[in-house]
């Protein structure tokens, strides 16, 4: 499996710092991953979905750390490379 594309939509918020949706081999695209600027750095966070007792709950996530590596670099390197053609800095 193979990240084929990222989009990233940045945003202007404290603590988010943009949108992203990833697609996979060209054919499978998972939206609303998230960058979030946290005490120790950038953070991705998985799409996730409130829950009635107002926890969150992820609605698509990896299942083992290689794939969530993969999706951490490959967005915060897109996120970086965005933020580089818009002359922002982190």
């Amino acid at each position: 499996m193979q990240i084929t594309e990222v989009r990233v939509s940045p945003v202007e918020e404290e603590k988010l710092k943009a949108y992203v949706s990833i697609t996979f081999d060209n054919c499978f695209v998972v939206r609303d991953i998230k960058v979030i600027s946290g005490n120790n750095g950038l953070f991705v966070s998985m799409p996730s979905k409130k829950r009635k007792d107002g926890t969150f709950k992820d609605i698509a996530h990896p299942l083992n750390n290689e794939t969530r590596k993969m999706i951490e670099e490959s967005v915060l390197k897109e996120y970086n490379n965005v933020l580089k053609t818009k002359g922002t800095s982190v």
